[in-house]
């Protein structure tokens, strides 16, 4: 049986931010945006309480190869684009493929749970510049 955590000041904010920056932020970011309102927040608080809000699954930790992770508010299954020039991620307006999981070969015996996909390129804003 999985112990409910109970919400709280911090992770009200922490949604907050993750909702109103609206960009896919970092654990840095999320900080930053929290500090100039409440300057008694520390960075480990807001890491911490990030980490437990991805275990109960109200967070959605993007893991961006080569990059620090990235927090969205979306946490359907979905996919996401990263940006080589600004390194923004964008959510990827399609539908999430479970069935993909049956399509990779299982000559290793893997128990496939789920799966990931991030397409890289050059966002729209990124191509005008």
């Amino acid at each position: 049986m999985m112990k409910l955590k109970r919400n709280t000041i911090q992770k009200k904010l922490i949604m907050d931010a993750v909702n109103s920056l609206c960009i896919h932020p970092t654990a840095d970011e999320i900080y930053e945006y929290i500090v100039k309102d409440h300057p008694t927040i520390s960075k480990g608080t807001v890491y911490r309480n990030l980490n437990t809000m991805c275990e109960e699954g109200s967070v959605y930790r993007v893991k961006v190869p080569g990059a620090p992770d990235r927090f969205d508010f979306t946490i359907d299954a979905h996919y996401h684009f990263v940006c080589e020039d600004c390194k923004r991620v964008f959510d990827v307006d399609m539908d999430y493929m479970s069935e993909l999981e049956e399509k990779v070969p299982n000559n290793m015996g893997f128990i496939i749970k789920s799966h990931e996909l991030i397409f890289s390129g050059v966002c729209k804003n990124c191509q005008q510049k």
